[in-house]
């Protein structure tokens, strides 16, 4: 595995080994380009996964997880990040990213640098490495507060 990786935004070249960097690269192409059916391919199904983040809240099952990337994808802000300043660490089955997202939201008359705290853990499971977990953060009030001005309205 190409563990050499500083930074993934989904336009990396898969190695196609089944790995979960492989997976990790898959999730950031389907989510910047606001692939519902690509995030799907990339989580658990079922109602095992769950997500934490300012904008999503807590959700629980890929049922809530997709409703929150649908409402995001169908808003009038695009949003695109790149994860970076993470480690990785995994076992036999399981496998966890921890670092940063930096990157831009978009409205049609407003751009917002952005930047998060993000934790992804994936398991093997169905096939292949799933994504379990999510979990994201800031750091930044400000923000913060505007982000979710232009995710919201």
């Amino acid at each position: 595995m190409n563990w050499h990786l500083s930074e993934v935004d989904g336009d990396e070249t898969q190695r196609g080994d089944g790995s979960p960097l492989d997976s990790l690269i898959a999730f950031y192409r389907a989510f910047n380009i606001g692939d519902l059916a690509g995030l799907e391919d990339v989580w658990v199904a079922g109602s095992e996964p769950s997500m934490d983040n300012p904008i999503g809240g807590i959700r629980r099952g890929w049922g809530q997880i997709a409703e929150g990337y649908s409402k995001l994808f169908e808003g009038l802000a695009k949003v695109h990040v790149t994860f970076h300043d993470f480690t990785s660490q995994g076992g036999e089955d399981w496998h966890l990213f921890v670092g940063r997202e930096r990157g831009v939201c978009r409205t049609a008359t407003e751009t917002l640098d952005v930047a998060f705290r993000t934790t992804r853990w994936f398991v093997r499971k169905q096939g292949g490495w799933r994504q379990l977990h999510h979990h994201g953060s800031v750091e930044d009030p400000q923000m913060l507060a505007d982000y979710q001005r232009l995710i919201f309205g």
